[in-house]
């Protein structure tokens, strides 16, 4: 899986994206932001979460933090986060490199509300030194996600 499952999603959807491998690592907001010479804000972190009967993803803005009464009014379940082992066995990505491409397991993607106001954010792309450039509207179009506000 990883970056191979991210290019094979790509070339069947006939996406376009450059996938940019570093050879450095990017794999928290802080490496990734250094590495692109962005702000934090402009990484786009995904986190995967357990629900009753499967786990979802949320892509949000770098410097973003779950809002756990949001969260739970959302979704009706208290805030969880995946082990890193059940990340990769559910998505096919390494915590550090999760992004809503190439999914391993079909997952519900969802897109916070905190990546909106930006022109292009930069999510990884599979693998904990690589990432894509796109625009949010761009990634709830071909992801399918659904807009939340589980911030704060």
């Amino acid at each position: 899986m990883t970056i191979e499952s991210v290019k094979a999603f790509f070339e069947e959807n006939g996406l376009t994206y450059e996938i940019r491998e570093f050879d450095m690592s990017t794999e928290n907001v802080e490496r990734a932001a250094q590495a692109l010479g962005v702000e934090p804000a402009l990484i786009a972190k995904t986190l995967v979460f357990k629900m009753k009967d499967a786990g979802i993803l949320i892509v949000m803005k770098g410097d973003a933090r779950i809002d756990n009464r949001k969260f739970k009014e959302r979704f009706q379940v208290k805030a969880k986060m995946m082990p890193a082992e059940e990340v990769l066995e559910t998505t096919g990505h390494p915590v550090g490199g999760v992004c809503p491409f190439g999914l391993k397991q079909e997952l519900d993607v969802f897109l916070d509300e905190s990546i909106r106001q930006f022109e292009k954010i930069y999510p990884a792309a599979g693998s904990r030194n690589s990432c894509i450039e796109i625009a949010p509207d761009e990634l709830s179009e071909i992801t399918g996600a659904r807009w939340v506000d589980v911030c704060k």
